[in-house]
């Protein structure tokens, strides 16, 4: 495994983080982890060098920093350092961060956080996090021993970024960031900025809920004119390493075969390794994605549920893969969509604007979701 600074602190973060949002279930119910097959893979990442764990209150139906827990048992804990969020959105007084803290802790089976980071840092919450006083709460947990460092995740602009990063002396950042994302949210910008504050800054979404891994033959066909055969996850993943800006890049795994793709590598990783010709092709291949995926959704599922019952996610994903694949793959995918349950459908949105406050794209979800509905209720038929 290789080993990266983690901002100011005296630690070498692995390369690799666990990211704890997108385990295997046993159903369709996200709270429903297959308990087992996710302990046994955060054990094989910890085994192989990973040194970072990451998770947060409503993963998986908060089920997910149970589970973390458990797979933290058995002398595992000690070999790792853990991260998990306060969920913002739930602070309405200064007595909810204690609570909320004391509830995660009894979920984790733990007494101690090593990194707890205010979950989801938008202008919406901005406000909440001095009106409840959370850092002041904060810095009391961490006087008491319940917490070791204080950082925060982040989904919204850069004037803000840097205004919440000047705010506080911060242990760590972390940002939605991949070669997609360059100029979006905090992007490289965001990165560069709380870098040169001495802020770790741990990346999330590094291969966009997953859109980096399966890509369009247009973007695959640019990527194989790089020096090195790679698996497009892979030429995410090293595009990010290849950054010394950067101090772990979490994946969501929700696969063994996942891990182990991503534990190899992760140790052929390292600042530098990407020569100007392959972050040119990497370049190239982002402008020929971006113009074939019109909806930015990285299926946090953030959004849900849905007051009436669609299901944004599952809708927004096959409209972009009409888009970014056509052919075959818009016939297959208007099918799906026509053997969704109604109530799943894009149609029944009544434009109450509830999931938009809560999306971290910023995507004006009622205003797709009507013409989403349109193209994917056509009858599945070859695009011309």
């Amino acid at each position: 495994m290789q080993y990266r600074p983690f901002g100011s602190l005296d630690f070498s973060v692995s390369a690799l983080g666990f990211g704890m949002m997108r385990l295997p279930t046993n159903s369709d119910d996200v709270a429903d982890i297959n308990r087992p097959e996710a302990i046994a893979m955060v054990r094989r990442a910890i085994d192989a060098g990973v040194n970072y764990i990451d998770t947060a209150y409503p993963y998986h139906g908060g089920q997910s920093e149970v589970v973390t827990g458990l797979a933290l048992a058995d002398g595992y804990r000690s070999k790792v350092k853990l991260a998990t969020k306060l969920p913002t959105w739930m602070v309405t007084c200064p007595e909810d961060v204690d609570r909320l803290l004391d509830e995660q802790l009894a979920r984790l089976n733990d007494d101690f956080i090593d990194i707890y980071l205010i979950h989801n840092i938008t202008r919406g919450c901005w406000s909440t996090v001095s009106k409840c006083r959370v850092i002041e709460r904060l810095e009391a947990a961490k006087a008491a021993g319940k917490i070791g460092h204080i950082g925060f995740s982040f989904h919204d602009d850069f004037a803000l970024f840097q205004e919440v990063v000047d705010s506080y002396d911060w242990a760590m950042a972390q940002i939605q960031y991949n070669y997609m994302n360059e100029n979006v949210q905090a992007g490289t910008a965001g990165l560069e900025y709380a870098a040169s504050k001495g802020l770790a800054v741990v990346v999330m979404e590094p291969l966009l809920g997953g859109c980096l891994v399966n890509t369009p033959p247009a973007v695959n066909a640019i990527l194989a004119e790089g020096s090195t055969k790679r698996t497009p996850a892979d030429w995410a993943l090293q595009w990010l390493w290849n950054k010394p800006q950067i101090a772990t890049v979490l994946s969501g795994m929700g696969a063994m075969q996942q891990v182990d793709e991503n534990l190899a590598s992760a140790n052929a990783s390292g600042v530098g390794t990407l020569g100007e010709a392959d972050l040119g092709v990497m370049r190239r291949a982002a402008d020929a994605y971006r113009a074939l995926t019109p909806i930015p959704c990285t299926r946090c599922r953030y959004c849900l549920p849905c007051p009436k019952g669609v299901d944004i996610p599952t809708a927004f994903s096959l409209y972009n893969g009409i888009h970014a694949f056509g052919g075959n793959q818009g016939v297959l995918n208007r099918i799906i969509y026509h053997n969704l349950p109604d109530a799943d459908k894009a149609d029944n949105c009544v434009a109450c604007g509830a999931c938009e406050k809560k999306c971290p794209q910023h995507i004006p979800i009622s205003t797709w979701l009507p013409k989403v509905h349109e193209s994917l209720a056509r009858p599945p038929q070859r695009e011309a």
